[in-house]
This record gives C-alpha cells, structure tokens and sequence, in this order.
C-alpha cells in the first residue's frame, strides 16, 4: 500500500522501509507458523506454532458508532466495464469492481435476516483478512541524517484464534431517507493493496449525516475482492508498474461516476441486476460529487479532479501526490504542480500525519508531490496534521489495532513494532472524532455551502489538530 513514501527511493518520508499490506504478517508462513484453517461459513482461526494453548477470551473487533442523525444503509454493486481490458490479467478479460453504497436511512427497527447488519467483510474472505490483520514489525532507527525512521524486525508470535471481525451499523438494502435537498455523494479510493472495507469508519459516519459515499475495491491490486457467489479475486504479484496501477484507479473512478449516472437514469448497472435500495436514484445528486482517500487513494483523488470535471471537491488523507504518467524523482514537483493546475480553482484538503508539512523544510517530512502540488493549486486548500498520529491512523486499523492492544492479544512491548509505528499514540477515539469531524466540516462546506468554521482556525476542541497552511 502506499505510504507515503518518497517515490522512487522504497523508503517513506520518515523514514520506515516500502510496505506493502501483502507485507503485513501476511501468509501462514510469516504469521509465526500460523496454520489458517477455513471453517463452515468462510470463519477462520489463526492457530500459532508454539503460542500458548490456553483457551483464549473470543474478541470480536468493532467499529464506532456513526455520530449523525441517520441510519445507515448500504448496498454493494458488482460493475463490469467492457470498454476496458483489465491490464492486471495476462487474459484479456473486462476489467470488473466491488464498490459499496453507503447512505442515510430512517431511524426504525429493522426486522428479518433481510435487514440484518452486515459484516465488515463478506465472510468468504474472513480468513484472508484475518492472516493480515497484524502488520509487518517495525523497529525505530536512527537515520543517516540523525532523524528516526523505522525498518522491519524480526517476527512476532501473536495469536489471533478467537478474534472475529466485526459487524457494521449498516443495514443491507434498506430505503433511502434522504435530506429534503437530496444526498451529495462522494468517492472513497483507499491506499495502495488495501480493501476499500478499511474505509468503513468514515464512510458509514458520512451516511449517517445525509451522505452518499461509494468505496471503490481496486481489484487484483486490493489483496482480496468478494464478488457475488463467493469468488474472490486476490492480488496479482508481481504487481504491474505504479503508473499502470494509478491509471487504473483514475479510470476506475470514472467509471464508477458513470454508473452512477445511469442509476440517476433509471438504469441498474449491477452485473446481476439485484435491486437497488428505494429511492436512491432520486437521491443521488451527482453536481455535488467530492471525493477523498487515503494514502494513494488520496493521490487517486487529486488525478481523477485533474481529469474529470465531475468532482467538485477533493481531500488527501496522508498520501502523496506522485504523476500519473513515467517520472524520475526530479520531476515529482513539476508534474504535481501540473496536476494542481488541471483542478482549475477546485478545492482540496489534506490532513496528514504528525510533523508533514507542504514545504521543502530542512528536518521536517514532506511527502512526495505534495510541495509542488500544493504550489500548483489556485482555488481554496488547506493543510492540516493531526499530532500523535501515524500513516495507517487514517483507516479502521486505528480501531482495530487499538482493541487487540486493550485485549492483551498483542503485548505493550509487541505494540512498539506493530502498533505504535501504524497509528501513533494518540487516543483512537480522539483520532477517530477529530478524522471524522474534520472531514464532515470540509464536505459540508465545499459540497453543501455550510460553515461550521471549524475549518477556520485551531479549535480547543480538538487540539491535536494542527493547521500547518491554507490559501483562499
């Protein structure tokens, strides 16, 4: 996944060595001789060579509650697009998505298996998640230049038998109960060999407040995509060039804003044609369309505005803005000011990890692009940093990596290398409340003209955030 990482170097801003989520504790074979065994039902356990066998406290993994008026409602689409060779498959076959919908539904009680809340992932793919849910250990170091940095340690025996995945708040299929003035809707591309699943937080905190938002799976570059009937389609390695892998991302944003364009239309773009929740083609009102991402998602966020005028409003959560076209490191700054330019006044955030800034300073991280980036654009910006936190902070890990942590499953002095390095230090429900209300107040204001002036200025409320530059 990307991490921020200065292009072309296989090292981050701060630092910590190039990791891929497939290099995670990933495989059997690195979890510690972990055996995944599947179970009826697509459950699977993570049974740890020479781990305790005592019988373990079962922990299932939650999400936060969604902080607006509305329930939420979700629905996912299978789109198959046929103008596209999928360039991840050495057979020539359509290039095909797993988005999901989330969106306002009315406060009720839902009865029946039919409106059951959904799990976080289809269960199908349970156990795949489960082998690389603990992350790659990373040891701090001391830089060449004096600065801290990290690089991988040796493994860790950490058990996951008993840890189940969680339920979200979202009922499958339930009917629209939209604001009166209808739902803006906004993208969600996340990092780099990650499922769009890790977005669920802000997603479904999004919808509970009138929103639209539509998480996009990038298959064969995300580790595991469930399509209708339980095929799941896994990663290809390797993968293919980076530029390859964002100019797929571009187009795949495209075309998801086209097939939502023909829900408006009365068309169901679903490959099986399942039906659509009630009233969602009347909510949708795609003028007001932003997007936001994490890591390269954010990236994926600022190339689809440099090309398509349909997103009004973009957000970066912690990523970089590397070209979309060949570059050498030299030209990084130049072809992300390019890119800047190409959004022609539109607005765009960025909220990053502790201690990034947009400027070239001497000491301080930047991430790659995001100075000439930065430079590039006209219209409202701003560039916020939250203290305490770190790269993957901006996902449902920090809820999850959290809760192991609480639950003794992974040990303080385990946390250091598998922890501390992927969400920081700071209190997962401060970082979550302050994510969540930060991205609320930019969307509120750039797609629905409301000003909560917490965009404005430091706020005593969340004093974590610091507003590091702004423009307009």
């Amino acid at each position: 996944m990307d991490t921020g990482w200065t292009a072309g170097s296989g090292s981050c801003r701060d630092g910590t060595v190039m990791l891929g989520r497939r290099g995670f504790l990933a495989t059997a074979a690195v979890v510690t001789g972990s055996v995944i065994a599947a179970a009826p039902g697509g459950a699977a356990r993570a049974a740890t060579a020479g781990a305790s066998t005592a019988p373990r406290a079962r922990l299932r993994l939650a999400l936060p509650t969604p902080s607006g008026p509305y329930a939420v409602g979700t629905v996912a689409l299978h789109l198959v697009d046929y103008s596209r060779q999928d360039p991840f498959l050495s057979t020539p076959g359509p290039r095909e998505l797993m988005t999901s919908l989330w969106y306002p539904a009315r406060r009720q009680r839902f009865t029946g298996s039919r409106y059951r809340a959904v799990p976080w992932i289809p269960p199908a793919a349970d156990g795949l998640l489960l082998a690389q849910l603990i992350p790659q250990p990373l040891v701090q170091i001391t830089l060449p230049g004096g600065g801290a940095g990290y690089e991988p340690g040796p493994p860790v025996s950490i058990s996951l038998d008993g840890v189940s995945l969680p339920v979200t708040a979202a009922r499958p299929g339930v009917p629209l109960s939209p604001p009166p003035e209808g739902c803006p809707v906004v993208l969600y591309s996340p990092g780099e060999q990650v499922d769009r699943e890790f977005g669920t937080t802000q997603a479904e905190d999004l919808a509970s407040h009138g929103y639209i938002v539509v998480g996009i799976d990038h298959t064969y570059e995300a580790p595991e995509v469930v399509f209708p009937g339980g095929r799941i389609a896994v990663q290809v390695n390797p993968q293919p060039s980076q530029t390859t892998v964002l100019t797929t991302r571009i187009a795949d944003a495209q075309f998801v804003l086209d097939s939502l364009a023909a829900i408006t239309r009365g068309i169901n773009p679903d490959h099986e044609h399942r039906p659509l929740p009630g009233g969602l083609a009347g909510a949708l009102d795609l003028p007001r369309t932003g997007m936001f991402g994490h890591s390269l998602g954010g990236d994926t966020a600022a190339q689809v505005m440099a090309v398509d005028d349909r997103v009004v409003a973009g957000l970066d959560l912690d990523g970089t803005i590397e070209p979309a076209v060949p570059f050498t490191p030299p030209q990084i700054d130049q072809l992300a000011t390019d890119t800047a330019q190409k959004l022609d006044g539109r607005p765009f955030m960025f909220l990053c990890s502790a201690g990034v800034t947009p400027f070239k300073t001497p000491g301080k991280p930047e991430a790659a692009g995001i100075p000439g980036f930065w430079q590039g654009l006209s219209g409202w910006r701003l560039f916020l940093s939250m203290n305490g936190s770190a790269h993957f902070s901006y996902t449902d890990y920090e809820a999850f990596l959290s809760q192991l942590t609480a639950a003794g499953i992974v040990t303080a002095s385990q946390a250091d290398e598998v922890v501390t390095p992927y969400i920081g230090t700071i209190a997962p429900t401060q970082a979550i409340a302050a994510q969540r209300a930060y991205i609320g107040a930019f969307f509120d204001l750039q797609l629905r003209h409301r000003n909560s002036h917490l965009l404005d200025g430091p706020s005593g409320r969340y004093p974590e955030i610091e507003f590091v530059a702004s423009g307009l």
